[in-house]
């Protein structure tokens, strides 16, 4: 039985459409194509290089002896040249971990946030958002939308409301290779606030929407007709969503 989780909030910026229904076909997808992999291990990568002072060398090992999936294993270390190159020269006086808190879209639908890491240099709180999506990264109003959101929830915590807060994204550039562009937060021009709400409310019906045709296609659907949700060869739909 396909189940719709709860998105995060990137995902949910990432696949808000203006219209319910295309919100809806998006979530159902992604219920009955679940993501086969997972970008933790880069995540981890991130921390042992910057806190840890693992050597590079051992992190690429670590990532090719425990991935066993030849093209995950292949994705996950494109990344890592421009993780390394970009956190080379950041000696940071600590690093820590979030907490995860969630953000209130509508009744009965409170999703979760959960930044990777916040560090500190100087005296001065970083709180990078990495974004590995290979194509597709959240942009434009989706963009605008993510980070007025993020605004939100680190304003409510007065001990990251003065983090320099960056987008990292490791998406393919046109020249079919990854590449890390940097997009400083306060460039990128918040939504207002009916337009945050309204773009809410249409994710909200979209989810509701969705929810109800997996329980009906369930309820109609033989259990001997069930067949796997996922192929373990196909890529992420997280990874690859629809235009």
């Amino acid at each position: 039985m396909a189940q719709l989780k709860v998105p995060s909030l990137q995902h949910l910026a990432r696949n808000w459409r203006d219209d319910p229904t295309r919100v809806s076909k998006i979530l159902v997808r992604l219920a009955l194509n679940p993501p086969t992999f997972s970008y933790n291990p880069l995540f981890l990568a991130v921390r042992d290089l910057l806190v840890f002072g693992v050597p590079y060398e051992d992190v690429v090992e670590g990532i090719k002896k425990g991935v066993k999936r030849e093209k995950v294993r292949d994705n996950l270390l494109s990344v890592l040249p421009l993780i390394r190159d970009h956190f080379a020269d950041v000696s940071p006086d600590f690093f820590q971990f979030v907490d995860r808190r969630f953000y209130p879209v509508a009744r009965e639908l409170m999703v979760p946030f959960e930044p990777p890491m916040i560090y500190g240099v100087g005296g001065q709180l970083y709180f990078p958002w990495l974004s590995f999506w290979r194509r597709n990264p959240i942009a434009r109003e989706r963009l605008s939308l993510f980070v007025t959101l993020v605004d939100e929830v680190m304003l409510q915590d007065p001990d990251l409301e003065t983090a320099r807060f960056s987008v990292l994204d490791f998406s393919v550039s046109s020249s079919k290779k990854r590449e890390l562009t940097v997009i400083d937060a306060r460039d990128i021009p918040r939504v207002s606030e009916s337009r945050k709400n309204e773009m809410l409310q249409v994710f909200a019906e979209g989810f509701f929407l969705a929810q109800q045709e997996l329980k009906k296609a369930t309820e109609d659907k033989p259990a001997e007709e069930e067949k796997p949700t996922s192929d373990p060869d196909q890529p992420s739909f997280f990874d690859e969503p629809p235009p």
